[in-house]
């Protein structure tokens, strides 16, 4: 009896969990839709400030200033955005979206496989379409992700997604695009929670480290030019980036760590190098720009990392790094990193009160992150010819007080902005009306 109790729980506490369901995915669009009358920020500098936008078939066939077009829009669903504003869908780079859903509740964390080097393990096919975090982007214009594992010294292969699918072989829009690797750290802390001492300290196994990351290339490269039996799938998920096919990130945030990694990218003849994190970027940013690495800058509303730092040095950091010509993109890696994805951009809306224009911000969330994800061929700004990925917002869309969003689109299709936190707040809303 007692063990039908506690099945009769946990039925009632999952269908307390899952009773708002994900919204269902959109429809292909089917009917050309023409945006008339708003203020269309393309992404990559310009704003035309009486816009119109056509697109088909998922695709942009139309951006222009509108009293310069004549066109028949009689057979096309035309939406009035007049007084608002136009956006290209959001990127968020570098997360584990769809990857955790609680934290604490083990069985929905898989963004980390165990053991150090793990090149062959695909982020995409543990990711969750239906997570309730991953609706939550969308009210705020966060369309695109990608989804990056977490862990070890090599922790995985990347993919970007669109955040509007059944599963994640409709989500995936560029899969397996690079490998997710953690430099090791010139500094160590003691482990606290074993009585060690928490100082941070030089760490003197830093060059042992190093070595091991050398070594591992070295043997992907004998194993390349080998026979290649048995198949060994860690240096066969590690060739992509010696041939080229696949990007390096390097998560390295200290001056020194940078540089070494820098030097090793192009020692290793890596041609595709992207720094995450960067948080002492800004100190070595002519040999970045020198050797073309952009950087996904850490999250911005964090503390400083040291203490004879500025007070606002995480706010200007890409000013500083975009003044030295590094392309720069924002991450939103850390605490609650999830949940913290969706507030992109208004993390680009603190850059442009500490230096940036309002356009360079946006490329900060548009257009840059395309680039570096390699997918600015189709997504980042709007253009003739590309993906149809974008948002109406009312008012300006990196200020939290006027991002509201009336439509969003992926792909063409017009997408819900209903989420499980929508719904539970009209359902609250209403609570004092009913007991009127």
């Amino acid at each position: 009896m007692k063990n039908i109790n506690i099945k009769l729980i946990v039925v009632a506490l999952l269908s307390i969990s899952f009773g708002f369901a994900q919204q269902t995915p959109a429809s292909k669009q089917s009917k050309t839709i023409a945006i008339t009358g708003a203020t269309a920020h393309i992404g990559n500098g310009t704003v035309i400030e009486n816009s119109l936008i056509v697109f088909e078939n998922g695709k942009l066939i139309n951006v222009a200033d509108m009293s310069g077009v004549k066109l028949d829009l009689g057979k096309m669903d035309v939406i009035d955005a007049t007084g608002k504003h136009v956006y290209p869908g959001f990127i968020v780079p570098n997360s584990t979206l769809g990857l955790v859903e609680i934290s604490a509740v083990r069985a929905t964390d898989d963004d980390a496989e165990i053991g150090s080097w793990n090149p062959h393990i695909r982020s995409l096919i543990a990711y969750n379409a239906e997570s309730k975090i991953v609706e939550s982007m969308r009210p705020n214009g966060v369309l695109l992700a990608q989804v990056t594992p977490r862990g070890g010294r090599i922790s995985g292969t990347s993919s970007i997604v669109q955040l509007d699918a059944w599963n994640w072989e409709d989500a995936a829009i560029k899969v397996d695009d690079g490998v997710h690797m953690n430099w090791p750290n010139n500094f160590s802390r003691g482990r606290w929670w074993l009585g060690e001492d928490p100082t941070m300290k030089v760490n003197k196994n830093y060059n042992a480290q190093v070595t091991e990351v050398e070594n591992w290339f070295n043997e992907t490269k004998a194993y390349i030019n080998g026979d290649k039996s048995p198949k060994h799938l860690p240096y066969e998920g590690t060739k992509g980036l010696l041939d080229g096919s696949k990007t390096l990130y390097i998560h390295v945030d200290d001056e020194k760590g940078i540089t070494d990694a820098v030097n090793f990218s192009k020692a290793y003849q890596i041609k595709s190098t992207v720094i995450v994190g960067g948080y002492e970027a800004h100190k070595v940013a002519d040999l970045l720009k020198r050797n073309n690495i952009p950087v996904l800058l850490q999250r911005v509303h964090t503390r400083p990392s040291q203490t004879d730092d500025d007070y606002d040095m995480p706010f200007k950091l890409a000013k500083l790094l975009t003044d030295k010509g590094v392309v720069v993109a924002l991450e939103t890696s850390g605490q609650m990193e999830r949940m913290n994805s969706r507030n992109l951009p208004f993390y680009a809306g603190t850059t442009v009160a500490h230096g940036l224009s309002k356009a360079q911000a946006l490329q900060l969330i548009t257009q840059n992150p395309a680039k570096i994800l390699g997918i600015d061929d189709n997504y980042g700004t709007l253009e003739i010819g590309k993906s149809a990925t974008l948002f109406i917002s009312e008012g300006d869309a990196l200020d939290m007080r006027t991002n509201i969003l009336t439509h969003a689109f992926i792909d063409g299709r017009l997408i819900s902005l209903e989420t499980h936190q929508t719904e539970l707040w009209k359902r609250y809303s209403k609570k004092l009306e009913s007991q009127d």
